[in-house]
């Protein structure tokens, strides 16, 4: 059995687990909109709420602040960052040309176990559209692409994109889409995986922009 101090060693343990914890349930309400844009975020109703110490809802707090959901306020209290109209242009741009990077990479040298591994999240997805399951579906659609740019052993990328759907899902918290729609975006995921299991980078890349143009998270 690992000791403490080894766990503390490899950054581990307790402490980790917890601010791990706080931080998931907090960025999981900002992206799910439960934490409405500019709502402060407080420690104390947090800890309370999660039944933890101060201690680990700060880390938690701190690494939100610094990738950009959170940001202070008018009296230096944490609230949950809104976006302009620039900076949510900025935003897609910057999401695309990564996402591009991401799929061409993944189609050289993405494994076979990555590519079951993203027919598995297909079927996952699909019970979730089925079941009209919008949250869930997305939160698979999230895992879909930072797969992607895992599988193209691209950590940078990956992270820049972890960050950037953060963003994303923010500015379309609320967005009404239409009966059928998650099935459509289904349909596009499975044209990209196609194309990757073809080992074919330009159908690839075509089948991601065509998927943008068309998403709004």
């Amino acid at each position: 059995m690992e000791t403490q101090a080894a766990q503390r060693r490899s950054g581990e343990g307790p402490s980790r687990s917890l601010s791990e914890r706080a931080y998931q349930h907090i960025r999981g309400d900002i992206l799910r909109g439960r934490l409405a844009v500019g709502t402060v975020v407080g420690e104390s109703a947090l800890a309370e709420e999660l039944g933890i110490s101060k201690t680990p809802v700060r880390q938690a707090l701190q690494l939100l602040r610094g990738e950009g959901l959170l940001q202070v306020g008018a009296r230096r209290q944490l609230v949950v960052r809104g976006f302009s109209p620039e900076h949510r242009q900025e935003i897609v741009d910057v999401r695309q040309a990564l996402e591009a990077l991401a799929v061409r990479g993944a189609a050289e040298r993405m494994t076979l176990d990555d590519i079951d591994h993203l027919r598995l999240l297909l079927i996952r997805q699909k019970r979730a559209a089925d079941a009209e399951r919008e949250d869930d579906f997305i939160e698979l659609d999230e895992e879909f692409h930072l797969r992607m740019a895992a599988g193209a052993a691209m950590p940078v990328v990956e992270r820049l994109l972890r960050q950037l759907r953060g963003f994303v899902r923010v500015m379309h918290i609320g967005t009404t889409r239409p009966r059928g729609y998650l099935t459509h975006v289904l349909a596009e995921h499975t044209e990209i995986v196609d194309a990757l299991e073809a080992r074919d980078s330009e159908q690839a890349a075509e089948a991601l922009r065509e998927h943008l143009r068309r998403s709004d998270y």
